[in-house]
């Protein structure tokens, strides 16, 4: 079993849900609290032993690339000025020389499109994918816990959440059956299935364990659902040749790929902060009584 040493990030998506800003600014980089959203996805990744980070960019997203290299310019006067806490700051989330690559999806042709440019920054290991948009927040990153099931069952990995029934027609659906370690073993995948038909409530949220095979799959899968090509299908076709297994995450997960998923990622991180819960609780409680007003 090999290490899953890389992870890949998809952010060459247009962030249309939040122009104007995006007009300026990729939609990875608007901040939670005080860090880009990428920057959490990152650190879930960094937590989990990821060695390598692969990002799948496009148009416009030079300053991701500018965000993780050194800003020689800024240290200097950090350090003139004697700003050791900032300073300290960039260096702990600065990643080492090599460690990063950018390579570029130049058509939006969906997200297995967008996983198959990074077939050969990846090469023929598995491969950790997260999905920047979804940040989630638990005392143990989602990817660490994969990793352990990985660990015991090898093959593909996908995190899922509980959904509601009533809601199983909006997300990939997978089917649950024996345990396995930390998680169990999916005995099917369905996409946005009617209600009342989805062989379970879980739904895929975010966070992948991948082989190199899928990349195979991917060079040849027709367009699916809104005219893209979809990873969902290909990971259909994987599965008919090797296992896949879930993980259910337990902790919450905030969808910052919309407005109201990035305003409740924003409320949540900052009552999570010790330096800002304090001096924000009380507004939020009376900015939300007077909104019920």
């Amino acid at each position: 079993m090999k290490k899953v040493r890389k992870a890949v990030f998809p952010v060459a998506g247009l962030g249309t849900r939040f122009l104007p800003a995006t007009k300026a600014v990729p939609k990875e980089m608007l901040t939670v609290v005080d860090k880009p959203v990428l920057q959490y996805v990152v650190d879930e990744a960094i937590e989990a032993g990821i060695e390598h980070l692969i990002f799948v960019t496009g148009r416009n997203k030079a300053v991701i690339e500018d965000y993780f290299d050194i800003q020689f310019e800024l240290n200097d006067t950090l350090n003139r000025r004697g700003k050791k806490a900032e300073l300290a700051l960039l260096d702990a989330i600065q990643p080492k020389a090599g460690t990063t690559s950018f390579t570029r999806q130049q058509e939006p042709l969906g997200l297995g499109h967008a996983v198959w440019c990074a077939r050969e920054l990846v090469g023929d290991e598995p491969f950790a994918l997260l999905l920047p948009d979804m940040i989630m927040q638990s005392d143990k990153g989602c990817l660490a816990s994969m990793m352990e099931l990985y660990a015991t069952s090898g093959g593909n990995i996908l995190s899922v959440e509980e959904c509601d029934p009533a809601e199983v027609n909006k997300y990939g659906i997978v089917g649950r059956a024996a345990d396995v370690g930390n998680g169990f073993r999916i005995d099917g995948m369905v996409e946005k299935p009617p209600v009342g038909q989805a062989p379970s409530n879980l739904s895929i949220s975010g966070r992948y364990i991948l082989q190199p095979e899928i990349f195979e799959i991917l060079a040849t899968q027709e367009k699916g659902a809104g005219n893209e090509i979809q990873l969902t299908d290909g990971m259909l076709k994987l599965a008919n040749a090797q296992d896949f297994y879930g993980y259910v995450f337990k902790g919450r997960t905030f969808d910052c790929g919309n407005k109201e998923g990035f305003v409740r990622a924003n409320v949540a991180f900052a009552l999570a902060r010790e330096d800002v819960r304090g001096k924000v609780k009380g507004d939020i409680a009376a900015m939300v009584s007077a909104a019920g007003n």
